[in-house]
């Protein structure tokens, strides 16, 4: 327990991370790679909340958004709801909004298309004016954001350093990107070795903000892994090796989740 913490209490106020974002009230969190990324935001989402801070959801989207119905800002940027028309085989931020709406809650996921930089960043600004933004957090279910490009297996890192390129170009004063998966992208061909080095890198430039555990008994992974499970159910043929791996290295598995 951490000098004046009140028993039966969790502490946040000395964590790097939420060092940061103490003085933020209007966050976003966005899936910075596509697909699931946005669930991986989850239990940080859940935690910043219960913290009283306003947060929102944002994804770069891999589901067919020309055919999705919603509020639409700038380059096809779309507010997806629980009540959004769209592709029922492949549309993970839909069924994540339903979800939430049997929480009692109604929570949209803005949905950035696969653009290109600059269409990209433009998309980004829209949004945090429209959210009048003081931080955002970008969140990778894996780790292959962090490699510099020289690895020998890159994993998938196209989409996280479009991502990561616009939100650089914002103008907010918080800026973050937080990795979920460690070793997970190793069916990607990347080297748990190589993210380390990473990790050293960040470390001797002052931006490495520490590493958690996401444990059972946390309320934000419970509901993480309730979203998760609502939203598999939704898309059985669809279901994310990252949310799998990431849910069994919670319950202690060694082996990675089925696709």
């Amino acid at each position: 327990m951490e000098p004046n913490e009140q028993p039966g209490c969790r502490s946040t106020h000395r964590t790097p991370i939420f060092e940061e974002l103490k003085d933020a009230q209007r966050i976003l969190i966005a899936g910075c790679g596509g697909g699931f990324d946005v669930f991986s935001g989850l239990p940080l989402y859940f935690r910043l909340r219960e913290m009283g801070k306003d947060v929102h959801l944002g994804n770069l989207s891999m589901s067919r958004l020309q055919y999705a119905a919603g509020r639409k800002l700038l380059h096809g940027l779309t507010e997806v709801t629980a009540d959004s028309m769209g592709p029922e085989d492949y549309f993970p931020e839909k069924f994540l909004s339903q979800w939430f709406r049997t929480q009692g809650e109604e929570v949209p996921v803005w949905c950035f298309p696969r653009l290109g930089g600059r269409p990209m960043t433009e998309a980004y600004k829209a949004l945090a004016d429209e959210l009048d933004l003081d931080a955002v957090v970008l969140a990778d279910g894996g780790t292959d954001s962090l490699m510099r490009g020289d690895e020998q297996g890159l994993g998938t890192p196209w989409e996280d350093a479009s991502s990561m390129a616009a939100v650089d170009e914002l103008e907010v004063p918080v800026k973050l990107l937080i990795s979920v998966g460690f070793g997970i992208d190793a069916h990607h061909g990347v080297c748990h070795a190589h993210f380390l080095e990473a990790v050293a890198d960040l470390t001797q430039a002052g931006g490495f903000l520490g590493a958690h555990s996401l444990l059972p008994d946390m309320p934000e992974v419970q509901r993480y892994r309730e979203a998760v499970a609502a939203t598999f159910e939704a898309m059985l043929d669809r279901k994310s090796v990252i949310c799998s791996s990431v849910i069994s290295a919670i319950d202690g598995h060694k082996t990675v989740g089925a696709e």
